[in-house]
């Protein structure tokens, strides 16, 4: 609710004088997932629901952008623009001539220190000093004194009161003044109306020597108006540490190892993908990497959201963001600083509060509403008194003065954005992350789940379920298996420890198996339909199957590990009312063995995308509004289709653009945890109406009727916001009740394959 622009903002900008090349504004721009360009700029100018509409329509209506979105809580605005090329300098410009100083974004979170808590400070610090001082005055005056004391009295607060309402309400009349310049309305014009009237006619009734004056309600109603400005910063602040914490988290440079090996230090910038870095222990890890040598223990608290150490080594891959513990370690840069998985954290983190759901754009009309009603509503009032009062205009402006005061709608823009940034705070902390505050609100809607079946509700990683007693075919068949990169082959060769035959003129065939000479022995591996066309097949037996040549042959049966939280998630999710479905591409028995083992007796298998698609989509046409969980690279259609998505981090990269969160824990507890933080979310907002609400029906008709003085005015709307902030950090309370199991500790359950 801080909506004046501070000196230090007005030079920030570009438009403002800081030089900015084109090399550097459009480095600022991104490529997005749909080959767009993607720009953050930081506005510090953007203060209330009002600003917000005004920065978007600005943005919007320009012919090279796609769509903007402006975000209260972080001061920013995201740009998607036509194409990764463009260049953000007219954009910037754009926002400039609407009074809005803007610069880019480089890593996705403005992480500079705010200047605005300590001018609000200072503001707050002089108004209370004359607050106190004018107030031991008026007492004196209260008290019986008249004539020349009084007027000696009132000089005295006149001294006092002018230079500290022309200090202390300059984040006020600076806003004011800037929108009255470009013939536009925002929330501080009334209120600057007001102090500027109150202060004026206590100077004219000073000079009149009248025997009231209100320089005690004028300098305490900026008290009391910038306590409720500087608290509702402190809480906005907390709001968006979740983001500036996680941007703290990326290291500025690396060590880069050299082809002679060298160490030399770079800015992440520079490096690009392909280049080798080295990790010192206690170092975090800047940018997503493939470990080359070197054993350690790593901490992916901030990635996973157990803070159990796990051991690495040459092989592994490791995301931005981890902590390295124990050893040095080399690994090759997979993805720029940019597309790191720590900087995509900080843009989906940023876009907490970037959708418009219905709240949203219900708040957003009342603040643009807001300046024209409320001057209107102050003019009626004053009209009203004029008459009542038989022309008795000091009683009827300083009603009309509280009328100014006390309309202000900032509870009400408060009530959608805050709860969702503080949700989505929430759910980092419990290892999930989500797109838009708007998927959250959907998360809340839902009445039906529906689970994909590999990689989701299992591991996707088959593991061994027999092992022959015929040493020869244990040797024979991992002879084979390790020659095939095939699930099903992995799983065997992992199963088996016997050291493999020889095997000579190998030849995988796609779809069927691996064939070859062992010992001079025709062999194969793979579907048992196929492998009996050279062994004795037993009727009935499954798939994969091994034998020589003319010889009986043996089966291998596959269990599939369901995911750790598997079982906990679909009872949960059954418990709390909903349908949960299984989706899958895979064969009927496979399917139904993990639905079994779950539970769950709506099946669906041997889907295809298109078939995942028509399901969701007749369930949406039927009033449903399902949440679909899924993994894959076929999944990304159905995500998309869903009402609403979630997938895990090791999903596809299609699976995690399209879903709506991204859970990156191991256990599948995280889908009944993010409906429930949606769950209390959707409450929180609905809370945080009716209180906005309440306040303004009961507010406006005691200022209209005379009951209100500008100082209660000032406490009334001063508080009424940080009520519905407060109540939306209630969220993180509800959090720490939340549960959390470290995956380490679930014991996995194996189903047949």
């Amino acid at each position: 609710m801080v909506f004046g622009h501070s000196a230090a903002e007005e030079r920030s900008g570009t438009a403002a004088g800081s030089p900015l090349n084109l090399a550097q504004s459009r480095a600022a721009v991104r490529v997005d997932d749909n080959g767009r360009g993607r720009c953050i700029l930081s506005v510090p100018g953007i203060k209330c629901g009002a600003c917000v509409a005004k920065v978007e329509r600005a943005l919007n209506a320009r012919d090279d952008v796609v769509y903007a979105r402006a975000n209260l809580t972080l001061h920013q605005a995201t740009i998607v623009l036509e194409g990764p090329d463009t260049d953000p300098m007219p954009m910037i410009q754009t926002l400039a001539a609407l009074g809005y100083a803007a610069t880019p974004v480089q890593s996705g979170a403005d992480t500079a220190p705010d200047p605005t808590g300590k001018g609000l400070l200072r503001a707050l610090a002089v108004a209370g000093f004359g607050a106190m001082n004018i107030m031991l005055l008026s007492v004196g005056v209260w008290s019986g004194a008249d004539g020349q004391t009084r007027e000696t009295f009132h000089l005295v607060s006149a001294l006092i009161a002018v230079p500290v309402v022309l200090y202390a309400g300059q984040p006020f009349f600076r806003s004011a003044v800037s929108a009255l310049r470009r013939r536009q309305l925002n929330m501080d014009v009334p209120i600057a109306l007001a102090v500027a009237l109150a202060l004026v006619l206590s100077l004219f009734e000073t000079v009149q020597g009248g025997d009231h004056v209100f320089f005690d309600a004028a300098v305490t109603l900026l008290f009391f108006l910038l306590t409720g400005r500087y608290f509702d910063h402190l809480m906005r602040e907390r709001a968006r540490s979740a983001v500036s914490g996680l941007a703290k988290l990326s290291p500025r440079g690396a060590m880069l190892r050299d082809e002679d090996g060298s160490l030399t230090y770079a800015l992440l910038e520079s490096i690009t993908p392909g280049m080798t870095l080295s990790i010192a222990p206690g170092e975090r890890v800047p940018l997503d990497l493939e470990i080359l040598s070197g054993n350690s223990d790593l901490d992916r608290s901030l990635v996973t959201g157990e803070s159990m150490a796990v051991a690495i080594g040459p092989g592994d891959m490791i995301e931005a963001g981890a902590l390295n513990l124990t050893g040095v370690i080399d690994g090759r840069v997979l993805r720029s600083s940019d597309d790191s998985f720590l900087a995509q954290m900080i843009r989906m983190q940023s876009n907490a509060e970037a959708g418009r759901a219905n709240y949203v754009r219900i708040a957003d009309r009342a603040a643009r509403l807001y300046a024209p009603v409320v001057h209107l509503l102050a003019l009626i009032t004053f009209i009203g008194w004029m008459l009542v009062t038989g022309g008795d205009w000091q009683t009827s402006l300083f009603i009309a003065i509280s009328v100014l005061i006390i309309t202000c709608p900032c509870a009400l823009g408060l009530a959608v954005p805050v709860a969702h940034v503080v949700a989505a705070g929430r759910l980092m902390r419990m290892g999930v992350l989500m797109k838009d505050g708007a998927a959250l609100e959907r998360m809340a809607e839902i009445d039906h789940v529906v689970f994909d079946k590999t990689g989701t509700l299992t591991t996707g990683t088959p593991r061994l379920g027999n092992i022959p007693d015929d040493p020869v075919m244990r040797s024979g068949a991992k002879a084979l298996a390790v020659r095939s990169g095939h699930p099903a082959a992995r799983a065997i060769a992992s199963g088996l420890h016997d050291n493999p035959s020889d095997v000579t003129c190998h030849t995988e065939v796609p779809g069927f198996g691996v064939e070859g000479l062992i010992e001079g022995r025709r062999a194969r591996l793979g579907r048992a339909e196929w492998v009996a066309e050279i062994a004795d097949v037993a009727a009935g037996a499954g798939s994969p199957a091994f034998g020589f040549e003319h010889c009986p042959s043996v089966s291998f049966d596959l269990a599939e590990t369901l995911r750790d939280g598997a079982i906990e998630a679909v009872t949960d999710m059954k418990n709390a009312g909903f349908s949960v479905a299984l989706l899958s591409g895979d064969m009927e028995d496979r399917a139904k063995a993990v639905a079994t083992a779950l539970g769950i007796d709506d099946i669906h298998y041997g889907a295809t995308p298109a078939d995942k698609i028509d399901i969701l989509r007749t369930g949406l046409r039927g009033g449903h509004r399902p949440l679909m969980v899924g993994d894959g690279l076929n999944d990304a259609a159905a995500l998309a289709a869903a009402h609403v998505s979630m997938a895990p981090s090791t999903a596809s990269d299609a699976g995690r653009t399209a879903a709506d969160f991204v859970f990156l824990r191991d256990t599948l507890d995280a889908v009944p945890d993010t409906w429930k933080v949606a769950r209390d979310t959707a409450r929180i907002v609905r809370q945080n109406f009716a209180l906005a609400i309440a306040y303004n029906c009961i507010a406006i008709p005691l200022a209209v009727a005379g009951l209100v003085t500008p100082l209660i005015a000032a406490l009334a709307m001063s508080g009424s916001s940080i009520i519905v902030i407060g109540n939306a950090l209630r969220l993180n309370k509800a959090g720490a009740r939340t549960r959390e199991k470290p995956a380490s500790h679930v014991k996995r359950k194996e189903t047949p394959a």
